[in-house]
């Protein structure tokens, strides 16, 4: 097992350290979510078919989940800082490129390098993780951990407004001026943390866990145009097992490795990223489903006949509701542990499915659902990190929550393809055009359901810690379990 050369959070990170990450987290993920007003209108702006126009989107996903697990290794050797500034960086040349681009390659080319920048969410909790005392780490990383769907919610009302009343390419602007706010605010009042792992990067390893991931996801987003069943789709997965597998074994024999498979395998930490899986699915489905069912016209009978900014409103409280959440998440942690908000957390969301099935009718439906599942999914997001960070040595933090953030991802992958499948196989021809039907957005809720479902078993076999006052955060390495062990024989029994 490596070891830090400091385990121990340090007591005087600056106030701004928070926001300043939070903020970062935020405007990655505003550029995951500025392309979708202007998604529908993508073969004409770029002058090609619909079906490379979808390359935009798959390019940022796939680019997305290999630097997510490679940036957090990279931070635990290098320093967390430095690589959250480089991820930044490159998001911003990306989104400078597809600015001044209207060429399909130039701007696949931009959104890849845009995808680079899903690694600051790990960064930024392995930051807070070293930086940090125990009083403040619980609020601070169910803030970060739910930044991505904080920015996601915010941003689309703000996205649609741009894109009705100015150039598509302002977006690109737009976010590229974010990122060097988000520089500029991380390397003014963000320390670097002292916290190494030692070894060397394991390049094998990073080029072995990209290729499997590239081989499983491609398929996964393009199975719909492909065919699921062709020979594309099939051959691909197969190969991605394949060479997962390969890679698993190599892994294995590693000193240094990527990911410590071993320590993944642990019962808490492998139930949580199963966990984190479902509610990527679950968290995808209300941002596929909601902004069309909202925008249908009314004349199909059960569409909501509203703009593109107006759907973005109201299902602008799924980022709010996340945000305010955080504090409660800290609360309620510190009083019964991350497996319990967890639960909780699913529990609501699944909830806000089953109770949102009865609510598409009218406008304020949706602007509950999202309340609601908001509020859940803030809960579930902020639990994550704590369960991850509380099963991990502090030197394998940063890999360890990449990890956990290529899961969700996975599963928004996966809700994306099934709910893709669903609305499209259901649809209604009208006029000649193919629009989603009412029974094919409930049957997505109940699919969201489900995976919720799935979710909260895992989550019940996760093993439960007792939360405590002192150091239950900050145990997650050898070193910190002996010194919390230490503490309490020095203490004396103390009555429970």
């Amino acid at each position: 097992m490596t070891q830090s050369t400091n385990d121990r959070p340090a007591g005087g990170a600056g106030r701004a350290l928070v926001p300043v990450l939070a903020f970062a987290g935020i405007v990655v993920a505003v550029m995951q979510t500025l392309i979708v007003p202007v998604i529908k209108d993508l073969p004409r702006l770029l002058d090609t078919t619909p079906g490379d126009a979808t390359w935009v989107l798959t390019s940022t996903l796939l680019s997305g989940a290999v630097a997510t697990p490679i940036m957090g290794r990279l931070g635990d050797l290098y320093g967390k800082r430095r690589m959250l500034v480089a991820s930044l960086s490159v998001m911003v040349v990306g989104a400078l490129i597809s600015a001044l681009t209207s060429d399909l390659l130039l701007m696949i080319a931009g959104r890849t390098l845009q995808g680079v920048a899903m690694g600051a969410i790990p960064l930024g909790i392995g930051l807070m993780r070293d930086m940090l005392p125990p009083e403040r780490l619980g609020s601070a990383m169910a803030l970060m951990s739910s930044s991505i769907g904080i920015g996601g919610g915010l941003a689309l009302p703000a996205a649609a407004l741009v894109a009705q009343n100015s150039d598509w390419h302002a977006l690109y602007f737009g976010a590229a001026g974010l990122g060097v706010l988000a520089i500029t605010l991380t390397l003014t009042l963000v320390p670097e943390s002292p916290a190494r792992a030692p070894g060397t990067f394991d390049l094998p390893g990073a080029l072995g866990l990209s290729a499997g991931l590239i081989l499983f996801l491609l398929p996964l987003t393009k199975g719909s145009d492909w065919g699921w069943t062709s020979k594309a789709t099939l051959g691909l997965l197969g190969a991605a097992v394949v060479v997962l597998l390969l890679w698993g074994l190599m892994e294995l024999r590693v000193s240094a490795p990527l990911v410590d498979l071993r320590t993944t395998a642990r019962r808490e930490v492998l139930l949580t990223n199963l966990a984190s899986i479902m509610i990527g699915v679950s968290f995808f489905v209300i941002s596929l489903v909601l902004p069309q069912l909202l925008q249908l016209p009314a004349s199909t009978g059960y569409g909501l006949g509203q703009s593109m900014v107006m759907a973005g409103l109201c299902v602008a409280p799924l980022g709010v509701t996340m945000m305010f959440t955080a504090p409660v998440y800290a609360r309620l942690s510190a009083r019964y542990g991350p497996k319990v908000t967890l639960v909780l957390g699913l529990s609501i969301i699944g909830a806000g499915y089953a109770g949102g099935l009865g609510l598409l009718n009218a406008v304020w439906g949706p602007v509950v659902i999202s309340v609601v599942i908001g509020a859940g999914i803030g809960l579930a997001y902020a639990s994550l990190p704590a369960l991850i960070i509380g099963a991990v040595p502090a030197s394998e933090t940063g890999a360890a929550n990449g990890l956990n953030t290529l899961m969700r991802s996975i599963g928004t992958s996966m809700s994306s393809a099934v709910v893709g499948m669903v609305l499209a196989s259901t649809a209604n021809t009208v006029g000649g055009v193919d629009i989603p039907s009412m029974h094919g957005f409930r049957l997505s809720f109940l699919i969201a359901t489900a995976a919720v479902t799935v979710g909260l078993v895992l989550a019940l076999f996760i093993p439960g810690r007792r939360p405590s006052n002192t150091l239950r955060l900050r145990a997650s390495s050898e070193e910190d379990a002996h010194l919390e062990r230490a503490e309490r024989a020095l203490r004396g029994p103390v009555s429970a």
